[in-house]
């Protein structure tokens, strides 16, 4: 099923068609001419039957004894076929909140998700005829796209070299939209965003998993420290050489990088210690 354009005219220019019938009608009647007067009255009160008003961005669909006719899109007063069936579509832009969902991320760990799907019918004709209750097509749907996503990826990763759902935040939003384009099409349904609103361990897990990422954030600050410290270390030591400020024999060289990796390592200021005699 396609929407196509059916058949109007203006309404205005149908209410005086429909009056002038009448007035013809009782014109009749009066000098006796009661057939001709009776096919008048009942052609108006047909054409009456196709008086039909749309609001703006709304679309009137068009039914003739369960024949589809046409859809008009305008907006106003308009006169079409008669005795003819007219449901009403809104194509205004909407937005679908899903209520939270618990599902399992590709890892197996439990979240709760959730998100906002904004969207408008585009072909009226498929949002009535080709799916029952289109709205409720699109709510259901749109669980079962944001399920099927967060099976596909994890929650976080650790190891920041792969897509994640909390990390990737339009990557994912992006192939949701893609994947609700591709199911709600049937429907005549256009998507114009989709965009995750909640994303959380769920409650029976959450505590250890804040403990395993404030532990990987903790290792990834030490190596970064550890690197810096290395490298002010082997700076110090080749500045030291070249400008020969001292000498130093290999076994000063390590004291002094040790001292060095302490006092930039520590978690607390270092104390420092007078040495007034030697090494030997």
């Amino acid at each position: 099923m396609k929407e196509k354009k059916s058949w109007y005219i203006n309404g205005f220019a149908g209410i005086f068609i429909i009056l002038g019938l009448l007035i013809g009608a009782a014109f009749m009647m009066m000098n006796g001419v009661i057939p001709v007067g009776i096919i008048l009255f009942v052609l108006a009160i047909l054409f009456a039957t196709g008086i039909t008003i749309v609001q703006p961005n709304q679309a009137k669909v068009i039914t003739f004894f369960g024949r589809y006719l046409g859809s008009i899109r305008d907006s106003g007063l308009f006169l079409t076929v008669p005795l003819t069936f007219r449901q009403t579509v809104s194509l205004r832009v909407r937005n679908f909140n899903s209520k939270k969902l618990k599902v399992n991320d590709v890892e197996g760990n439990p979240i709760e998700i959730a998100a906002v799907v904004v969207f408008k019918v585009v072909d009226s004709a498929k949002a009535i005829f080709d799916v029952d209750h289109y709205e409720e097509f699109v709510s259901i749907q749109s669980e079962t796209a944001i399920r099927h996503i967060a099976t596909k990826y994890p929650y976080d990763s650790f190891e920041n070299d792969e897509t994640t759902l909390r990390g990737n935040a339009e990557e994912v939003a992006n192939e949701l939209s893609e994947e609700l384009q591709e199911r709600l099409s049937v429907a005549g349904v256009e998507i114009l965003e989709a965009r995750l609103t909640h994303l959380a361990y769920s409650t029976e897990i959450a505590s250890a998993m804040l403990q395993r990422q404030q532990a990987a954030a903790i290792l990834s600050a030490r190596k970064k420290i550890v690197e810096g410290a290395v490298s002010m270390a082997q700076m110090a030591v080749e500045q030291l050489d070249k400008e020969g400020i001292l000498e130093l024999d290999e076994e000063r060289k390590v004291n002094m990088v040790n001292n060095l990796m302490v006092a930039i390592i520590s978690d607390r200021g270092t104390q420092p210690v007078i040495n007034t005699g030697s090494l030997y």
